[in-house]
């Protein structure tokens, strides 16, 4: 083989050293690749209670672990020779617009995940023209909430208390402030039990024992925002103190029925969702009580461990409450392509949670917009290479849902 040195017109194009960008948050959630990524860099920023409260579920964790896997087994039809070179990922839901198929999912404790919280989640989610859900127990009010973005689309998740009075004010203060939608969650009528938490000593406000003390302090920068903000309480809850599983089990109400869910109807002017379905016969029994759609959940497997995987249950919900029923499905979805294979499958809107925290503790604001920028890169390429430019296009003849062999819990 002959060898030459080469000269210096032929090394300077290949010399492209990039400036090195001195925000070092910035750098690390642009340099993620996916959410696993983000996953994986929330891990080692936050301390272990918190970050194990995000991606944690009940029992052995099989709900979740059945849900991702069910997502991952998925099998794309392509099309080929088709015109792509314009990808459409606007959809309508619950009477307005989104940019995307996805918005981001109601959450609990969530300063606790990161200082910048439900303002961070909010604020992204207005930058990217999708909706955000604010949880019950979320830890920023509707009314701050409303103020830090203006003008965005915002959903009120509620849990129905046993003090129907209290939910009528908390409904009635979400009205007020803007929200448009309201999610009444339903599979809660006990806690689930989330073993993550109760080995983490996982209380509300967080207790500082020499264990969590020590935790953080690994993690200075987390450190240093839970002690200079707020202090941190559940937002409409601000009076409680206890466990997560322990504020379930004494605020909400096991005696709920479908009779409750009509009073509802009655007190919100808005689109109302019920989330918790995981049923085509619920389903129908709910739109029967006065709903104008569902999340087809089980809670990102939080509640009951082992129950049916919401991606499996679209196309006999859809089947049993026809199209003029919106459908929202959540639990497992790490991927645009998962949203995509959502929409192909029957459903109309997807919801982010845990994929929207690890952005959160990777970074605040700006992990929530990697998240939501990787999201709908993955949606876009994976329309693209299946060969269809719109939402509406996708059918369930661009997809195949393989069910995965049983698995074992979640890798740690």
């Amino acid at each position: 083989m002959r060898r030459q040195l080469p000269e210096w017109h032929q090394l300077r194009p290949l010399l492209q050293f990039k400036r090195p960008d001195l925000n070092r948050r910035r750098a690390r959630v642009a340099a993620a690749a996916d959410v696993w990524d983000l996953r994986r860099i929330a891990k080692r920023r936050t301390p272990k209670a918190p970050f194990d409260y995000t991606d944690g579920a009940a029992e052995l964790e099989l709900g979740l672990a059945k849900a991702r896997a069910a997502f991952q087994a998925v099998e794309f039809k392509p099309g080929v020779l088709r015109n792509v070179a314009q990808i459409d990922l606007g959809t309508t839901i619950a009477g307005g617009f989104s940019e995307l198929p996805f918005g981001i999912a109601p959450t609990g404790f969530t300063r606790m995940m990161h200082a910048e919280g439900e303002v961070a989640g909010v604020q992204a989610a207005a930058a990217a023209g999708i909706p955000f859900t604010l949880s019950t127990m979320g830890t920023t009010s509707v009314e701050d909430v409303a103020a830090a973005a203006p003008g965005s689309r915002r959903w009120f998740q509620l849990y129905l208390w046993k003090d129907r009075e209290k939910s009528r004010a908390i409904v009635d203060r979400a009205a007020a402030a803007g929200f448009d939608t309201l999610m009444v969650t339903v599979d809660t009528a006990v806690a689930g039990a989330r073993l993550r938490d109760v080995r983490n000593g996982m209380t509300i406000p967080p207790s500082l024992t020499l264990k969590t003390v020590l935790d953080a302090s690994y993690r200075p920068e987390w450190w240093y925002n839970f002690l200079s903000t707020e202090p941190l309480t559940f937002a409409s809850l601000s009076s409680y103190t206890g466990t997560v599983g322990e504020l379930i089990n004494e605020m909400f109400d096991p005696t709920l029925e479908f009779s409750d869910l009509e009073w509802l109807r009655q007190q919100w002017p808005g689109k109302l969702f019920v989330k918790g379905i995981q049923t085509a016969d619920d389903a129908a029994a709910v739109v029967a009580s006065g709903a104008d759609g569902v999340v087809l959940s089980n809670h990102g497997g939080r509640q009951l461990d082992r129950a049916p995987v919401p991606l499996h249950t679209i196309p006999e919900v859809r089947e049993r409450v026809g199209r003029d029923t919106e459908i929202i499905v959540d639990t497992g979805i790490m991927n645009g392509g998962d949203v995509i294979a959502a929409i192909a499958a029957g459903a109309d809107f997807a919801l982010v949670g845990r994929a929207y925290l690890y952005g959160l503790m990777a970074g605040g604001r700006l992990g929530v917009d990697r998240v939501i920028e990787l999201l709908a890169q993955e949606a876009a390429r994976t329309m693209a290479l299946i060969g269809v430019t719109s939402l509406k296009d996708l059918t369930p003849e661009h997809v195949t849902l393989h069910r995965p062999a049983p698995l074992a819990r979640l890798p740690r």
